[in-house]
């Protein structure tokens, strides 16, 4: 499907991220004339809002979340003029009917946004169904959590399958929109230099880091039943791996490029019960210090104790021909000293140094992709430092760095929200996660955890403000490693 969409329905509209991402993120696709001119926009949700209140309720969240630079009173006016609002309970069949009379005709092009609990999936699918929005000219955006694991996630996307075929289905991980997750792709297959050292004859080793400071912020039901592991690596850091490690693709489009993805996932090395003590670390925060501030540990904050982790720590491996014998050291956790979301490529040494025995010491080369909360691409290589060398060669590691922000000063930086929502209006597909992705990542997450469940592993405490249990440092340390912390 390539033709444009002319209506967007937006379950969840009420919510937080309605409020913080989706509403600034259409408004400013819209103040920059990106949306389709005829396209209207849908809310609904419980809440109790007619078109009115619900503008009202639109403008009072752009206002609070807009940077103040985009505030522009007359395209705000404009865009609250897209926007309509029905209430709906998606448990029950009943309010469909209505809501199909609010959307309007859908075969001229519907996209859906869908963020609901996951016991809510199958009568909301059947309700969009039974109401005449699910026809052919309509796809629909899947929002996370989609299950806990690889049961209910295929239960979910069954239900969802029943009704809408792979091909109109997008699965949203918003790391996938960031600038510096799509300039992997740039980096590695728009370059030269890189793709003939881009394997194990001349990578060590690869690291990816995912770092919070904040604790449960209001979203401590969801993380209790999640925990570090379903929460941040099963979708983000496991994308992450699958940009780094994948096949150049023949052709930048969706089937291309999840075609090689798929491939690494399929390639992880699963991870056996015996394994799970020795190549994984879980772990849960304690009260400490974040930034300065006391902060109270994970059980304080939660209300009662938990086995929840917070800290998760994984040493992988992506058995294929091109990766044999090189590790992935993956690693996430919440209040940690720094929140910063990066991959580091260890470059393997120069096999014989004409240095030494002038005294020149050589550090391997890394290249480091940091994609938040600064989104630059540093290299690191060594220089001589200036000097007649009387007493031998002084080498010093410097960095080569191409800091995005810096670079493209003139250009706007959008968030994520504001390509995927777009892509799904223009229905591209190409940064969405596809059913095969998702089962693979689920099947290698749901061995780890019966590695955890198999040995009674429970979480190692850390003080808040810290980068986690000594256990971590442990995981690296023996391979000879050390943790990229900045």
């Amino acid at each position: 499907m390539t033709e444009a969409a002319t209506r967007l329905l937006l379950f969840g509209a009420t919510g937080d991220l309605a409020q913080r991402m989706l509403l600034p993120s259409l408004f400013g696709l819209h103040s920059d004339a990106l949306l389709p001119p005829s396209l209207t926009i849908t809310g609904t949700a419980r809440s109790a809002h007619d078109d009115a209140s619900y503008r009202a309720f639109a403008a009072q969240a752009l206002d609070t979340f807009l940077p103040e630079d985009r505030k522009d009173q007359a395209a705000i006016e404009t865009f609250l003029g897209r926007i309509g609002y029905q209430a709906l309970d998606a448990s029950t069949p009943d309010g469909f009917g209505a809501l199909a009379d609010k959307v309007g005709r859908s075969d001229d092009g519907l996209a859906i946004f869908l963020s609901t609990a996951p016991s809510l999936f199958r009568p909301t699918i059947a309700g969009l169904q039974a109401a005449g929005l699910a026809g052919d000219a309509v796809r629909i955006g899947l929002e996370k959590p989609l299950g806990s694991d690889l049961a209910t996630s295929c239960e979910i996307n069954d239900a969802v399958a029943e009704v809408f075929p792979e091909g109109r289905t997008f699965r949203i991980d918003h790391y996938l929109g960031k600038e510096t997750v799509q300039n992997i792709l740039a980096l590695r297959f728009g370059n030269t230099l890189f793709e003939p050292v881009w394997s194990a004859r001349g990578i060590d080793h690869v690291q990816i880091t995912v770092s919070e400071t904040v604790g449960l912020e209001g979203r401590a039901g969801y993380y209790e039943g999640s925990g570090a592991l379903r929460d941040m690596v099963q979708n983000h850091i496991l994308q992450l791996l699958a940009l780094v490690a994948m096949e150049p693709p023949a052709r930048f489009d969706g089937t291309a490029i999840r075609d090689e993805k798929v491939k690494v996932l399929r390639s992880l090395r699963t991870i056996s019960e015996d394994e799970a003590p020795h190549l994984t670390v879980t772990g849960q925060y304690g009260a400490g210090a974040v930034a300065g501030t006391a902060v109270r540990g994970y059980a304080d904050e939660l209300g009662q104790p938990s086995a929840t982790e917070t800290f998760v720590a994984i040493k992988a491996h992506v058995d294929n021909w091109r990766w044999q014998g090189v590790p992935f050291y993956l690693r996430t956790g919440k209040r940690l000293p720094a929140r910063q979301s990066e991959i580091v490529v260890q470059f393997k040494p120069v096999p014989h140094s004409i240095f030494a025995e002038r005294g020149g010491t050589l550090q391997p080369n890394a290249l480091v992709i940091r994609l938040q909360p600064q989104e630059y691409v540093r290299l690191l290589v060594m220089a001589k430092e200036p000097g007649l060398d009387r007493e031998g060669v002084r080498l010093r590691e410097v960095p080569l760095d191409l800091s995005l922000d810096t670079e493209f000063a003139g250009t706007r930086r959008r968030i994520a929200y504001e390509r995927l929502l777009l892509d799904l209006i223009d229905g591209d597909p190409t940064l969405f996660v596809r059913r095969d992705e998702v089962e693979a990542q689920w099947r290698w997450i749901d061995q780890i955890r019966r590695g955890w469940e198999a040995n009674g592993m429970k979480p190692k405490p850390y003080t808040a403000g810290s980068w986690g249990p000594s256990a971590a440092i442990a995981l690296t340390e023996r391979d000879g490693v050390s943790w990229h912390d900045e």
